[in-house]
């Protein structure tokens, strides 16, 4: 996955982070109970640190790889991230069906895996670097 990429995806999850967050505080506020609102601003959440984390491991990209493909590895289980949790918790908040709820630990543990291939790629810098 190339550096562009990953940008171009990070700007995309940004401004879809951003709408949602604004759809939801505005036009959801009277449609939705306290829990199912609670839900979707959990959602939002998640999916901006983890847009913010998928755009600056692109920018580290640009940089250099120190193991190549761990970075963009990193990238793709951002983005996967955000679809599996926060879209499943966007999906449970409108539908109010719980069992949407099983899938919601599964993009925890690919934001989990993020985090750990980010770890990797730091450790394998030079000491100096």
């Amino acid at each position: 996955m190339s550096a562009r990429l990953v940008l171009l995806l990070a700007a995309g999850l940004g401004f879809l982070a951003v709408a949602l967050g604004a759809f939801g505080a505005h036009g959801l506020k009277a449609r939705l109970g306290s829990e199912a609102l609670s839900v979707w601003k959990t959602a939002v959440d998640y999916h901006f640190f983890h847009t913010l984390a998928l755009g600056l491991t692109g920018l580290w990209m640009l940089r250099s790889d120190p193991v190549p493909g761990l970075l963009g590895s990193a990238a793709i289980c951002f983005a996967l991230g955000v679809l599996v949790f926060s879209g499943s918790l966007y999906a449970l908040s409108l539908s109010g069906l719980r069992g949407l709820g099983a899938v919601t630990p599964l993009g925890g543990l690919l934001f989990l895996a993020g985090w750990a291939l980010l770890g990797l790629a730091a450790w394998r810098l030079p000491s100096g670097g």
